[in-house]
């Protein structure tokens, strides 16, 4: 994983310490799976999410399997208490290698019957929800030199189906927020990489009654494809950028939703 060379703080034999990643929604799902990546490659990985037992329970497991960690109690939609969790961990860690911004919800609804309330929640969380974690770390990478943001949108960004406009309107939101930020931190050596899957099985999608169905049917990707991909992201030498990938379940790649 990349990232160590351009760590600023030795660690007690004088070399590089090792990379911090910060992973937002990273108690569960993608976020958990993302983790779990991270940290076998070796990474310091900071779990970012709201507080209760799964936050806990994931950063024990993962400790439970070797990997440093630090969960970060912080909610997406604020911008303040994500500056503050980003500003404790750098001081803490030494700065931030890579942001991993996974945090998510969903929403199965029509545009005649939705709830405007839950709507202004899925737009908050998935697209201001990344604006607000991407620009509490950005200014921190800009004054390293270096730095790598994976931001995972969906598959439902790039496309349309029935019964998820405002989920579908925020991945749309995110991609184009992606490939925005990605030409405006590339001249400070920030490289920034969306990530679209499609269908996934994860306790968000197991707890749509409208998704699960589609989930148990069988054929649907697991965190840990995305989790994969992004590890493979965050390795790549400086010298190259990858700034898209779709990834899509072989058995059933005309399934958009995550």
């Amino acid at each position: 994983m990349t990232g160590q060379e351009d760590r600023d703080q030795p660690g007690e034999d004088g070399m590089p310490g090792p990379p911090v990643v910060l992973i937002t929604g990273g108690a569960t799902g993608i976020g958990r799976a993302c983790a779990a990546a991270c940290g076998r490659a070796g990474a310091i990985v900071v779990l970012l999410s709201l507080p209760g037992p799964e936050l806990s329970r994931a950063a024990g497991e993962l400790r439970g399997a070797g990997v440093q960690v630090h969960p970060v109690e912080a909610d997406v939609r604020d911008f303040g208490s994500v500056e503050q969790a980003v500003s404790g961990v750098s001081r803490e860690l030494g700065g931030i290698d890579a942001l991993v911004t996974s945090a998510g919800i969903a929403d199965q609804s029509s545009i005649t019957a939705g709830s405007p309330q839950r709507w202004q929640q899925v737009v908050q969380t998935n697209l201001l929800g990344t604006a607000n974690s991407i620009r509490a770390v950005a200014p921190l990478m800009t004054r390293a030199g270096a730095g790598d943001i994976v931001v995972i949108a969906s598959a439902s960004g790039r496309d349309t189906y029935v019964g998820e406009p405002l989920y579908i309107a925020s991945k749309w939101g995110v991609v184009g927020l992606g490939h925005a930020v990605r030409k405006e931190l590339q001249a400070s050596n920030i490289r920034v990489a969306l990530i679209e899957p499609g269908l996934v099985d994860t306790p968000l999608t197991r707890g749509s009654a409208a998704v699960r169905p589609l989930v148990e049917a069988g054929g649907a990707l697991l965190p840990e494809d995305i989790a994969d991909a992004v590890a493979w992201l965050l390795s790549r030498p400086r010298r190259v950028a990858v700034t898209e990938l779709v990834i899509r379940p072989a058995a059933a790649p005309d399934i958009e939703r995550i």
